[in-house]
Order: structure tokens, then sequence, then C-alpha cells
């Protein structure tokens, strides 16, 4: 089908406008709409090639690791889409005690990682930020040639600051999405879109390297949705951005729900690696979920990061956000060659390094 006035194929027209957010790193809304209505997998594949030729360009064939400690799965917070949420009586609670978690970071340096991913449920009773800070000052000192990410959900300005001079690098606070009303159909009344972008706000403010992100397929995200996602990334400028699909969890309301499309992630990954060249940005593990080689098509869409998890395996099927999460079982050293090997299959390699956003 053309377009009447220029004569343009729909899928010419998708094309051009990928063509135009590499050259200007933005499109209006209205345009996003047209691209999220009305592409295809030859969109998506002209996507991928440009996004990959950018991250080469950026990175080589460089992939950068992560490890993760997922050191709570005790929540305040009852988000409908997520496992471990205040009313699922059925998830198995635990905490990680300091040593444990100085324990994890041991063993993770020693397989290479440079980057330690603190990840938690908002358990700020049992990890007041003191605490939390003391970790960080922990862990920076036994590794001053490492960064630590922080995931932690939301937080106050000063408990913040004070991450921050304790020597936290980086913060991870997916926005879920960028659409007031939709937020709202994915929280509980309790909870505030205005302070959670209010938080992206200060961490940008106090010099953290800010992520920001969305769940692919969030029940009752629309293409509208996902153009006010796009605008909102474009003008935040985030030096992460977390995107995986939606997985369900049989414990949550959203236990019915589809899961969010493969096909859309892959496509998402690419326009925002175009959209925003330099920026860090992972293939999940809900991705390598959702397909055995998910998160191998993510490096070639335009990702450039992947976090292996380091928590004990005796707690990471505790904490299972969705069904089905991959690499529960295996060992911190197992997911390092793992993922060693996978992307040598496709001509990557793993940098033994923080990889910092440049």
């Amino acid at each position: 089908m053309r377009d009447c006035l220029t004569g343009e194929s729909m899928s010419e027209k998708i094309k051009s406008l990928i063509d135009r957010l590499g050259t200007e790193h933005r499109l209006s809304k209205e345009e996003w709409v047209t691209v999220f209505s009305e592409w295809d997998d030859e969109d998506r594949a002209y996507a991928a090639e440009k996004a990959r030729a950018l991250s080469l360009a950026q990175f080589g064939n460089k992939i950068f690791i992560r490890g993760i400690v997922e050191f709570s799965n005790i929540c305040k917070n009852d988000c409908l889409y997520c496992g471990i949420r205040r009313s699922n009586t059925n998830a198995e609670r635990y905490r990680l005690t300091e040593e444990e978690i100085l324990s994890c970071c041991e063993e993770g340096y020693e397989y290479g990682f440079r980057t330690f991913v603190l990840q938690s449920g908002e358990d700020y009773g049992a990890y007041p930020p003191e605490r939390m800070a003391g970790i960080v000052r922990s862990i920076k000192q036994a590794h001053p040639d490492c960064a630590v990410t922080l995931s932690l959900g939301e937080l106050e300005y000063d408990a913040l600051k004070l991450l921050k001079e304790a020597g936290a690098d980086r913060y991870l606070l997916r926005h879920e999405t960028a659409d007031r009303e939709h937020y709202g159909k994915l929280h509980p009344a309790e909870m505030s879109f205005d302070h959670r972008m209010q938080c992206l706000r200060w961490l940008k403010e106090l010099g953290y390297q800010t992520g920001a992100g969305i769940m692919v397929g969030s029940p009752y995200q629309t293409n509208e949705c996902l153009a006010e996602d796009m605008v909102f990334l474009a003008e935040f400028d985030p030096q992460m951005i977390g995107i995986g699909p939606f997985l369900p969890h049989k414990d949550t309301p959203f236990k019915d729900m589809r899961k969010g499309s493969y096909e859309l992630t892959l496509f998402l990954l690419s326009l925002c690696r175009i959209m925003l060249p330099r920026v860090l940005l992972p293939a999940t593990t809900a991705l390598g979920t959702i397909r055995p080689d998910g998160r191998e098509q993510g490096v070639l869409a335009g990702a450039n990061v992947i976090m292996p998890n380091l928590s004990p395996t005796a707690v990471r099927k505790k904490y299972m956000l969705y069904d089905g999460k991959i690499c529960t079982e295996d060992r911190s050293a197992e997911c390092r060659d793992c993922i060693k090997a996978r992307m040598k299959r496709i001509g990557y390699e793993v940098a033994v390094t923080r990889g910092d956003y440049v």
C-alpha cells in the first residue's frame, strides 16, 4: 500500500523513519505510533543491521558482562506483574547477609566480572541506605577496579546521595512506562508515577550512570504507550536501557496474560541503539527465557551487555520475577563460560572490563 501524498510504500516509509532516527536521534510521538503500528519483519531486519553496525563501530565485538547478586526477594510493593510482590504468599522469602554478598562479588571477580549489580526487592527495613552504603564501600575497597550498580527500586534523594558518595557508580530503575494511565494499570494505587520519574531525575542529577527501561508487551500496553516510552527515552537520554519481554508469573493478577513479543523486543533494542548509539543495552535474561538463543539475537540486534547471575544457587529459584527464568541452577563459573561460548559462536567476545558508558 502506498501513501497517496508521497508515493512511498508503508515499508519504505518505516525505513525512511528508521534512517531519520539515525541522523536526528528522535521521532515525534505520531511517527513512533506509525512505526509500531506498521512495522514488519523486513523492517526489523533493516533496523537490526543498522543497529549492529552502530554497536560494532562504538564497542567493537566486545560484550560487557555484569554479575548480578539478587540479595533479597522481600518487597514492600505489590506490583501486579511481579512474582516477588508483597501479596505473593507462595514466594519463599530470603535475605543474604553482608558476608554472603561480598563472597558472591569475590567469586565473581575471580571469574572476570568487573561490574557487580546488587539487586533486590524494596526491602528497606532490613537494608536501609546506611547499611547498603557500607556494603558498597566494602565492595569498592576490596575491588577498586570494579563498578557497582544498584537496582534497589525507588529511594529518596538523600538516600541516593549517600549511596553515590559511598561509591556506587550506576543505578538501574526501569520506568516501566512513560504513560501515566498505563502505569496505574500495572501498579497499586499507593505507588506514584511522579515519584518514579522524580527518582530517575535525581539519579541523573547525582551523577549516576542511570538506567531506565520497559517491559515489552506488558498488560494494557498500546502502540501509543510505546511511542511515549521512546519520546521519553530520547529526552531523558539514559546511559543504560533495560528492555525485555513481559513474562507472566503464576502467582500474580497477570498470570493469564499473554507474553510479550520476542520480535518486538528485538525491534525495540535495535531502535534504541539507533536512537542512542552509545547507550549500554543489555540482552536480558527474560529475552533468553522466551527463546533459547534470545540473548544472542539481542546482541545481533544491537545489544552490548549481558548480566549473568552471581547469586548463590540455593536462592536463585526464589528470586522469580516471572515463570521459567533460566540459569537458576548453574554455578557462576558455568554461567560465565556459557555466555562466553554463546558469544563466540556469533563472532563476539566477553570483555574483562567495567564497561562504562563513554
